[in-house]
Formats: structure tokens, C-alpha cells, sequence
């Protein structure tokens, strides 16, 4: 197993890449930290990994708090001694980061501060602990808009969703250089359009869905647990010269 013994922290674990990667992860041999803002939820991929026979526990918390995030971090030593991998999963879109109604500006103080503030401070208390550990893995969820810009027709250049992504990608590279020397590494994936509820508005219509898997050249939609699989190749030490670089998924998307 590729993480055996090893104690990993996933925000945003609930839905998506985040509870993708925390069963996956947990097939793979570590002890997971579930972290989500909704405790339903947290406490359904709990129940869903020991009943795999693997081992988590959960923790809530807004990952634009750093009170909140530390305690996520707290949570790992206090329940397994130590932390070996973050993995910030926890983030939204400009679609879906407030009610309808809700200001350009609002919305997008909302998507960076989750987005980029989130992924800056649970990173920023996971470091210490991860030293203490003896090293770590950290994988930042980036997008391919942290890459290229959105194609004609798909925004009116305000959307912070690309802004956010690409401040995670050079928070990711700055990072790394600052823990090369501490046996932590840092990565971020580049994921094209997954399958998620992150996209719902975008595919619940099958001519909008047609449209989106058409920019893709292998002409569909990622899927969660691809993502996550990516995420296990660097949070593993498989990935143990790796740091500091996006590892794009998207099916092709980038390469046109």
C-alpha cells in the first residue's frame, strides 16, 4: 500500500475530489482526517472508510479561519501523533460561492479568500506539524484556469475563479522552495472540468454538458476518483523528487 501508516488531512472531503481522495487514500493504507464544513457529511465518509476497514476521523471547520484551521491540524496529532499529507480539496466557484443576488465583488472576495486563503492557512499550520512528523506531502487542488484563460464565450474576464487557482499555483511553487529543505513536498494538480457538483450548472442542461465535453479532446468530463488517483501519485513516495510543480489532468484540454 502506497501510504501505509501514513496520517492525511483532506479538506473538502464530503463531495468530490476531496471524498474521492479520502477513500482512495484510505485504500492505500492511511489514517484520514475528514475535514468539511458539514458534519452530516464528514461523518458519512467516516462511516464509509471503517467500513472498509481502514481508519478516520472527522473534524469541521471553515478553512478561511485560521482558528479553524489550526484546529484541523490539531485534530491529526491529537487522534494519530502526527500529520504526513494535506491535501486542500476544499474549494468553489464563482457559480456557486454565494446566493444569487450577491455582488461581483462579494463573490469574488468569497472565491479567493476560499480558494487561496484557505489553501495559504491550513498549509500554514500543517508545515510545523509536518516538521515535526519528519517530513510531509502537501497537494494544493489548482485548476487548468490557473494555466490558460477561459475561451470566448465562457466569461466577461471578472470571473475570480482563475485568478484564485493561479494564486494557488505560485503559492504551491513558493512554498515548495521554502520546504525542500524540511523533507516537505509541494505540488498542485491542474484538473480540466470534473464531474462534480463544483460544475452542476454547467451540466445539468445536455446541451450546455455536450458543449463543456466537447474543449476537452478526449471529449468528456474527468472524473473524481482520476483526480484523486493523481493526488495519491504525489502525496506518495512515488512522487519523492516532485516538488513544486502542477501535474495537469484534463483530458487533453491544455494541449490545444
Amino acid at each position: 500500500m502506497r501510504l501505509e501508516s501514513k496520517v492525511a488531512l483532506i479538506t473538502g472531503a464530503g463531495s468530490g475530489i476531496g471524498r474521492a481522495s479520502s477513500l482512495l487514500f484510505a485504500q492505500e493504507g492511511a489514517k484520514i482526517v475528514v475535514s468539511d464544513m458539514n458534519e452530516s457529511t464528514a461523518l458519512e465518509i467516516v462511516k464509509e472508510i471503517e467500513g472498509q476497514g481502514g481508519e478516520a476521523t472527522f473534524v469541521t471547520g471553515d478553512v478561511t479561519n485560521s482558528m479553524q484551521a489550526e484546529q484541523m491540524v490539531q485534530k491529526a496529532h491529537d487522534t494519530f501523533g502526527r500529520l504526513d499529507v494535506l491535501v486542500n480539496s476544499a474549494g468553489i466557484s464563482a457559480r456557486n460561492a454565494l446566493p444569487e443576488g450577491a455582488s461581483a465583488e462579494d463573490i469574488w472576495d468569497k472565491v479567493i479568500d476560499v480558494n487561496l486563503k484557505g489553501t495559504y492557512l491550513v498549509s500554514w499550520h500543517a508545515v510545523p506539524e509536518m516538521e515535526r512528523s519528519g517530513g510531509g506531502s502537501i497537494v494544493n487542488l489548482a485548476s487548468i484556469m490557473s494555466m490558460v484563460g477561459y475561451p470566448e464565450g465562457m466569461g466577461d474576464g471578472f470571473n475570480p475563479y482563475g485568478p484564485s487557482k493561479g494564486g494557488v499555483l505560485q503559492f504551491t511553487r513558493n512554498l515548495a522552495l521554502a520546504c525542500a529543505k524540511k523533507n516537505i513536498r509541494v505540488n498542485c494538480l491542474c484538473p480540466g472540468y470534473v464531474d462534480t457538483n463544483l460544475i452542476t450548472r454547467l451540466t445539468e442542461d445536455p446541451e450546455s454538458r455536450s458543449a463543456l465535453e466537447a474543449l476537452h479532446p478526449m471529449g468528456r468530463l474527468g472524473r473524481p476518483d482520476e483526480i484523486a488517483k493523481a493526488a495519491l501519485f504525489l502525496a506518495s513516495d512515488d512522487a519523492s523528487y516532485v516538488t513544486g510543480s502542477p501535474l495537469i489532468v484534463d483530458g487533453g484540454y491544455t494541449a490545444q
